[in-house]
């Protein structure tokens, strides 16, 4: 019963925050909210001092200092999302200036841990069931590795596996981050869709990937691992496997419907023979069972000849079987680590692998980080130096594949990488350098 005078002289006392909140309460509420006129004293003392000089210059900031015109010209709400397109292009400007530094050593963001800090940045999932009714789960684990980013969730009020349809991925920051204090969680947040996973018949559509005595593992593509209870046929914890590569811009720069879409390759022409397929690439690849690492490897001048080319794939071997030189020992015993409110474990026989490819500029050309299975194979070691079980393990996705080859020394208990080859994708080069292999 409050006029609408009384409460728009004390919504202009509000901060940008607030008002948004106090905007969600009632349609009358939402309405009074969207008042240009306080929107337009925000969006003022938002400006720069350094804009004061040319204020009368700018077309914008001319708009602005119309006072009467400004706000009764223009509909309701036009300079709210003035103010929110403002703040969000110089968050987002400032938060993608920390990604241009790149690492020497493995070519992708190394300041990415300080973008996520400044940004707010955090991720969630959201679980559809068949009636329609979506869950929310934002509480997770993270874990930094040279290259990427494991995020775990867990929870014991999960709907039946039964029941899902589909699980959808998000980065989340706040709508209008203030960098003076933490991000507020119940205040305005914006959305990135990351990736959307289809989970009916997971257990016949998914890759299995090992399993214990408590829980049984699932990946689906791109980079996400699903624990289910063997006893009761339900999610135990969900864990995402996330690339450096493009990190940021896809939690921040995507929308909560459409993901983002990185820009083309502008290819780098060169004179090099025309005998080659692939030239000076350089591979870093790392093994880690989430808390543990295992292996952490870099490659330089990495090539293949068109005669390598077959089959829609360019072949780079990355490590010879016959040459024991580069043959590499692996650390610790390979698993993949999980925990939930009450157990935790340790699936055997399996990793993830985050894989970087870059191309001869040092640009990222092929990157993911997803879980691997190791599979015993029928054949025993016929090197002179290793006699003992064979295991490979192999990943494949859209733009190639990667086949490892472990020896598993009984003596001193370990493996030993004697085989690693990429296949890289023609699709994927002819895309990337506008050819035709």
């Amino acid at each position: 019963s409050m006029p609408s005078e009384v409460l728009l002289k004390i919504f202009s006392y509000l901060d940008a925050v607030s008002l948004l909140s106090v905007g969600c309460v009632n349609k009358r509420f939402y309405e009074l909210a969207n008042d240009n006129g306080i929107w337009l004293k925000l969006y003022s003392s938002s400006l720069h001092p350094k804009w004061t000089f040319w204020k009368m210059k700018s077309k914008q900031t001319e708009t602005v200092s119309l006072g009467c015109a400004a706000v009764h010209d223009k509909k309701p709400g036009y300079w709210k999302k003035e103010y929110i397109f403002k703040q969000t292009s110089a968050f987002k400007t400032r938060v993608m200036r920390l990604v241009k530094f790149l690492d020497p050593y493995t070519g992708l963001p190394c300041k990415n841990k300080e973008a996520m800090k400044v940004s707010g940045l955090c991720w969630i999932i959201v679980l559809k069931d068949k009636n329609g009714k979506e869950s929310v789960v934002e509480k997770s684990n993270l874990s930094f590795k040279d290259t990427s980013v494991t995020i775990l969730w867990y929870g014991t009020d999960w709907p039946c596996l039964d029941m899902l349809t589909t699980l959808k991925l998000f980065g989340v920051t706040p709508l209008l981050p203030d960098q003076s204090r933490p991000p507020n969680k119940n205040g305005p947040r914006r959305f990135s869709l990351i990736a959307e996973y289809h989970l009916a018949n997971l257990t016949e559509s998914s890759v299995t990937v090992g399993a214990d005595e408590l829980v049984q593992l699932f990946s689906l593509s791109p980079g996400l691992l699903v624990g289910i209870w063997k006893e009761k046929n339900e999610v135990a914890f969900l864990m995402a496997n996330l690339h450096y590569n493009q990190l940021l811009e896809r939690s921040i720069l995507g929308s909560a419907t459409v993901q983002y879409v990185p820009p083309p390759n502008k290819p780098l022409l060169d004179d090099i023979d025309s005998e080659y397929g692939l030239h000076n690439y350089s591979l870093h690849l790392d093994l880690h069972g989430r808390n543990c690492m295992y292996l952490c490897g870099s490659f330089k001048c990495l090539f293949c000849r068109k005669r390598d080319i077959e089959n829609g794939y360019l072949r780079l071997r990355v490590v010879n079987l016959k040459d024991n030189r580069k043959h590499l020992p692996i650390i610790g015993t390979l698993g993949i680590c999980w925990e939930t409110d009450v157990f935790k474990g340790s699936v055997k026989d399996c990793f993830v692998m985050d894989l970087t490819l870059l191309d001869e500029t040092g640009k990222p050309f092929w990157c993911f980080s997803a879980p691997v299975r190791m599979e015993l194979s029928t054949e025993s070691s016929g090197l002179y130096d290793y006699m003992g079980h064979i295991y490979t393990a192999d990943y494949s996705d859209s733009e190639g594949r990667v086949c490892l080859e472990f020896v598993w020394l009984e003596e001193t208990k370990e493996y030993i990488i004697v085989s690693l080859v990429l296949y890289v994708s023609t699709k994927k080069v002819n895309s990337w350098y506008g050819t035709n292999y």
